[in-house]
């Protein structure tokens, strides 16, 4: 079930990535999907606070962690560009959901980033 979320709705997730040829579409739409995930997760478990918003977030990075593999086949790579790009669409999420003091550090913070 799509997002309920009318900012979500309007929102194009990972712009500039598929702008650029660099990142391959193919794979854009797989993180494209990752976010939407979220989405659909932070409004069933609607979570109470920053912490469980974190809980979530984490979950996406690695999620967007096991897409190198992929954007590496297609001779690319998850870089500093890629990394901000995906960065402002966590803050975007969690400001669209209510949490605009979210630290964008903390969205995708894993042990691989």
């Amino acid at each position: 079930m799509p997002p309920t979320n009318q900012q979500i709705a309007g929102h194009t997730f990972l712009k500039s990535m598929y702008q650029d040829d660099y990142y391959p579409d193919h794979v854009v739409d797989k993180g494209r999907e990752i976010l939407l995930r979220l989405c659909e997760r932070i409004e069933a478990e609607r979570p109470a606070d920053l912490a469980a918003l974190y809980a979530l977030t984490h979950a996406a990075t690695e999620e967007f962690n096991e897409l190198e593999a992929e954007f590496e086949e297609a001779d690319s790579e998850i870089e500093t560009v890629a990394r901000e790009v995906i960065a402002e669409d966590f803050w975007f999420v969690a400001s669209a959901y209510g949490f605009a003091d979210a630290d964008v550090e903390e969205l995708i913070a894993t042990r691989d980033w």
